[in-house]
């Protein structure tokens, strides 16, 4: 029988054709454009290894959830890749440059040393040591995405392939979950080449530990005109100050990754972009797949409960930053290129990685903090006005942390605090007006029953002995008329 020529081909055919061979256990995607569709190079070797990976995790994620064994294989490959070792010498000089930031970040603020020694990391290592969280903060989105792939996929099957795609929805689950958790471990790899330390990224990756990428310092340093030391001994200030600030404040590391968490849970799937993108789907191109997972088109825009979610969010993060800008410009004031060096982490910070942009759009969320500038000249002013015991002291609890408003208007906090060293009771806010009203009204309610109860005792339903009672002495004090 002759080929049906393509032009009259129906599309359901196509459709029917990927689906039986899901079933029948073929891939059905040509290697090479399925390794462009996870942004990987399509040469044999590389291609080899992400079959076997692509393989393997669809194999372990029969129970329909996804296996980030993918991710953490994709980042640590890619961070092996142009990877310079780190020799006992850079150890050392690390290790002395981690001594020094130690004495002086004692001179400036009150919070203590780490309990963990800090190391230095090659970026497989920092890759593996930070990608349980990058996993934890991208599966609610992953999750989204492969749920709605798997929903319009059976909205757009015709009606007589409704079984057949029942039975084909986990392993096409699978396959959108898998797909993600390439992208990222693609974007974490990427990352581990950018990033000089555990805190770059400002959100804590590392618990209770502080850490340098040699070879990243030593690419940041690369064409500033600064000697190394000093480059390493600034970087090392700042990552001992992120690292001490979240150990001081134990509840701070799970306020910002739940805050985080829970954004990414809001996020809704696009399905009318889901819909466009199966009604042309052609299973043999999965770059087509890759790119709307990437570019951000699936995720619609933020709704008002996200961005109010978003704002609280990077008010934090610019406190924390913001903070560690103070405390680093303050214990490197001996170092002569500070300066110098705090202005490349500036505009390094402004901007942000590749790998850095291609996770805002793969989860909906950028990580730089825009008040940063604002929340730094706050640290400034509350320093300069009470000391570093009492501004450390407001990462003691969630209650004293400053707020936006303190942002926008550094002197009431100023003047709270100072109102506070004096001993004078703080000025009460709307909600301790309303508390105490509260408490007025249930105190009022309260006195009118203990009159009631004591006419009634007058009235000669007190007992036994309302005729003595009158006779025993007094512990109350006489009334004043």
């Amino acid at each position: 029988m002759a080929e049906v020529p393509d032009e009259d081909k129906n599309p359901d055919d196509d459709f029917q054709d990927m689906i039986r061979e899901i079933l029948s256990g073929g891939s059905g995607v040509d290697p090479s454009k399925l390794a462009g569709a996870a942004g990987l190079p399509s040469d044999p070797a590389s291609l080899q290894a992400m079959m076997m990976q692509f393989q393997r995790a669809m194999q372990q994620s029969s129970d329909g959830g996804i296996n980030w064994d993918v991710s953490m294989e994709q980042a640590v490959q890619i961070g092996r890749k142009d990877a310079v070792s780190i020799t006992p010498a850079d150890r050392a000089q690390f290790d002395q440059a981690f001594h020094i930031a130690e004495l002086w970040l004692a001179d400036v603020t009150t919070i203590s040393s780490l309990t963990n020694t800090p190391r230095t990391m090659s970026r497989a290592e920092w890759s593996k040591a930070t990608m349980p969280l990058w996993t934890q903060l991208a599966e609610p989105v992953a999750n989204s995405i492969s749920d709605a792939l798997t929903t319009v996929l059976k909205e757009q099957a015709p009606e007589q392939l409704q079984d057949m795609i029942g039975q084909a929805t986990r392993m096409i689950k699978g396959v959108g979950g898998t797909m993600f958790a390439m992208q990222l471990g693609q974007v974490v790899g990427q990352l581990s080449t950018e990033v000089v330390s555990g805190g770059d990224v400002g959100i804590p990756l590392l618990d209770d530990d502080a850490a340098l990428v040699p070879q990243n310092v030593a690419a940041f340093g690369d064409g500033l005109d600064i000697p190394a030391d000093q480059v390493q001994l600034y970087l090392a200030v700042r990552e001992l100050a992120h690292a001490r600030l979240f150990r001081h404040a134990r509840w701070l590391r799970l306020h910002v990754i739940s805050s985080i968490t829970a954004f990414a849970r809001g996020i809704r799937i696009d399905t009318s972009a889901i819909e466009e993108l199966a009604s042309g789907f052609d299973p043999s191109n999965p770059e087509e797949l890759r790119e709307a997972m990437t570019n951000g088109s699936l995720i619609p825009p933020k709704t008002d409960e996200q961005l109010a979610a978003l704002e609280r969010l990077e008010t934090t993060l610019a406190l924390i930053e913001g903070w560690v800008d103070v405390v680093t410009a303050e214990a490197t004031t001996r170092l002569p290129k500070a300066g110098a060096v705090a202005e490349t982490v500036r505009r390094r910070r402004a901007t942000g990685g590749p790998a850095e942009q291609a996770f805002a759009t793969l989860v909906g969320l950028e990580l730089r903090p825009r008040r940063l500038r604002e929340a730094a000249a706050m640290w400034r002013t509350v320093t300069d006005a009470v000391g570093p015991g009492a501004r450390d002291a407001l990462w003691q609890h969630p209650d004293l942390v400053p707020t936006s408003a303190d942002i926008d208007d550094p002197a009431a906090l100023v003047g709270r605090l100072e109102a506070t060293e004096r001993g004078e009771a703080p000025e009460p806010d709307e909600f301790d007006v309303a508390l105490e009203d509260l408490l007025r009204a249930e105190g009022g309610s309260s006195s009118t029953t203990a009159d009631d109860g004591e006419r009634e005792n007058t009235d000669g339903e007190s007992g036994d002995d309302s005729g003595t009672e009158t006779d025993r002495p007094s512990d109350d004090p006489p009334a004043v008329p």
